[in-house]
C-alpha cells in the first residue's frame, strides 16, 4: 500500500508545483462498461491531472483515477496513468496513456487511448478505453466522461 501512496502524492506534487503557462489540471467524473471472459458489469469512477505542453501540438500527462465495479463487495481501483498525445483538431486531444492500477486484489499494468474534446470554456466531454492485464483474467474498459480544465 505504501507505493500508491507514494505514486499518488508524486502526480499530485508535481501538478502543484508547475507554473501555470499554457499547461492546465483537470478533473472529471466518468462511467461506462467493464469486460473480462464473459463478465461485464457497469463501472463509474473520477480522475485529476496535469497535462504539461509539448508546443502547440503535443502534450504529456500525468492522472490519479479512482474506478468502482458497481457491484456489490467490488473494492475501488485506484490508478496513476500517464499520457501522451497531440492537438488534434481545434478543441480535441487524441491521447495514448499507460499506468499502474491497484486495489485491494491483483495490481495490474494498464493501456489505452483516448479523445477529449472542449465544448464550452472549461468543459470538455471524453471517451477512453483501457485494457488491464492481469495474470488471471485481462480486462477491458470503455467509459465516458465529463471533466473541466483549469
Amino acid at each position: 500500500m505504501k507505493i500508491q501512496v507514494v505514486l499518488i502524492a508524486a502526480v499530485a506534487a508535481v501538478a502543484a508545483a508547475t507554473p501555470a503557462a499554457a499547461n492546465e489540471g483537470r478533473a472529471e467524473v466518468r462511467g461506462g462498461i467493464v469486460w473480462a471472459d464473459g463478465f461485464e458489469e457497469a463501472v463509474a469512477g473520477a480522475a485529476a491531472g496535469y497535462d504539461f505542453d509539448l508546443g502547440e501540438a503535443g502534450f504529456v500527462g500525468v492522472e490519479a483515477s479512482a474506478d468502482q465495479v458497481l457491484i456489490d463487495g467490488a473494492d475501488p481501483v485506484f490508478g496513476a496513468t500517464a499520457r501522451i498525445g497531440g492537438r488534434i483538431v481545434k478543441n480535441g486531444k487524441l491521447f495514448a496513456a499507460g499506468g499502474y492500477s491497484f486495489g485491494e486484489g491483483e495490481d495490474q499494468i494498464h493501456l489505452g487511448a483516448g479523445y477529449e474534446h472542449r465544448v464550452a470554456g472549461p468543459v470538455y466531454l471524453k471517451v477512453e478505453y483501457r485494457h488491464f492485464f492481469s495474470s488471471f483474467v485481462d480486462a477491458n474498459v470503455a467509459a465516458a466522461g465529463i471533466g473541466v480544465n483549469f
